[in-house]
C-alpha cells in the first residue's frame, strides 16, 4: 500500500529523476523503551537506555525502508543490513547520503558489497548550519516526533515497532496527497 501511494506522489511530482540521484538519506535515532522488550541495549553516546530506529528516506521525505534494533549497535554496522534492504527493495538507487558516524564499515559495505556510494557530510566546526540533503531525514524524524505513540518505544517486538512508523508514515504520505 505504502509503495502504492508512494508512486502516485512520484506521479505527482513529475520526476522520476529525484528519486534515484543519491539524494537518499539515512540516519538513526535513538528512543527509550517502555518494557523489557525483544532487543534492548544502551546507547553511550545519548545515554539511552532503549531501541534505535534507522530510516532510509528519499528526497521527499518518504519512508524507503525502517529497521528497529538495540540501541547498543553502533551505526556503521547497523546501516549495512539497513541499506542492503533498502537496495534490494528499490533497486534504481545510486546513492545515499549519511552523517559522519556511518563513516569505516558502511562506507565500504556500500561500495565493495552493494556497488553504490555512500556520500558523507562532514561536519560544521564553528556553529550551526543546515547540511545539503541531509535535513531531509532529520525532517522526517519530526514529522514522525508528533505521533505520540512513537515519541516513547512502546512495543515489545522490533517487527511492532517497525510497523508502527510505517503506519504513521502512510498517514502523513496519504495527507501530502490530499
Amino acid at each position: 500500500m505504502a509503495d502504492i501511494i508512494r508512486l502516485l506522489l512520484i506521479v505527482l511530482y513529475h520526476n522520476k529523476s529525484i528519486y534515484f540521484n543519491g539524494s537518499n538519506s539515512i540516519d538513526s535515532q535513538s528512543v527509550k523503551t517502555q518494557y523489557d522488550s525483544e532487543e534492548r541495549g544502551i546507547d553511550g553516546g545519548k545515554k539511552v537506555k532503549g531501541r534505535k530506529r534507522h530510516i532510509v528516506v528519499d528526497v521527499l521525505g518518504n519512508l524507503l525502508h525502517v529497521q528497529v534494533h538495540a540501541a547498543n549497535l553502533h551505526d556503521t554496522v547497523g546501516a549495512c543490513e539497513v541499506l542492503r534492504r533498502a537496495a534490494e527493495k528499490h533497486p534504481g538507487l545510486q546513492a545515499f547520503s549519511g552523517d559522519a558516524g556511518y563513516r569505516g564499515t558502511a562506507v565500504r559495505f556500500v561500495d565493495e558489497t552493494l556497488g553504490l556510494t555512500l556520500h558523507i557530510s562532514e561536519k560544521i566546526k564553528d556553529g550551526f548550519a543546515v547540511l545539503p540533503k541531509r535535513w531531509v531525514v532529520e525532517r522526517t524524524f519530526a514529522w514522525l516526533g508528533s505521533f505520540r505513540r512513537l515519541a516513547k518505544d512502546v512495543e515489545i517486538l522490533t517487527a511492532t515497532a517497525e510497523n508502527m512508523i510505517r503506519i504513521a508514515m502512510l498517514k502523513l504520505t496519504l495527507a501530502k496527497c490530499a
